[in-house]
């Protein structure tokens, strides 16, 4: 499900905080199919890309936040009348890439719409809060439209992670 390398990489850091390209230590991303068991898939695939990169602690709140980024992209960014099942070409994309001391998840979808998140005092509704989770458990994040081949945006979240230590 996962690939490694800088396939995908260079039009995600357009939309990022200035962040050195050169100093990617690491990164990862899967496709994902227009279903929401790619939810779970997402999770997945964060769990063994963080526990790869020794970063297993923060699993919880990067789980709760591509969790809540990749049922937006399923939710609101696909097409009228995407079907629901596997596909040969998938829609949604999920990034995770490593720096000495961030951490990005992102995720591309081909909508060109923009994010739209739920006034924070409106918690009486069943849906519509997942932005506002995004927000409470990551450091910033933000979202970019992606021109070119890829169309579509993505949208982002930074953490911020220990520095490597020598010798780890």
């Amino acid at each position: 499900m996962g690939t490694n390398g800088s396939t995908m990489l260079e039009p995600l850091r357009q939309g990022l905080p200035p962040l050195d390209p050169a100093a990617v230590s690491s990164a990862a991303s899967c496709a994902l199919p227009a279903r929401y068991e790619a939810v779970r898939e997402a999770r997945q695939f964060t769990r063994g890309t963080l526990d790869q990169w020794e970063l297993g602690d923060r699993f919880d709140d990067v789980c709760l936040v591509v969790s809540e980024l990749v049922t937006n992209a399923l939710r609101h960014a696909l097409p009228a009348g995407t079907p629901r099942v596997p596909e040969q070409n998938p829609l949604v994309r999920l990034h995770l890439m490593r720096w000495t001391e961030r951490l990005v998840c992102a995720v591309r979808d081909p909508s060109h719409d923009s994010p739209v998140a739920r006034e924070a005092d409106d918690f009486s509704a069943e849906s519509g809060r997942g932005l506002f989770l995004v927000d409470s458990f990551s450091d910033s994040w933000g979202w970019h439209p992606l021109a070119g081949t890829l169309g579509g945006k993505v949208v982002w979240a930074l953490f911020r992670v220990p520095e490597p230590q020598p010798g780890e």
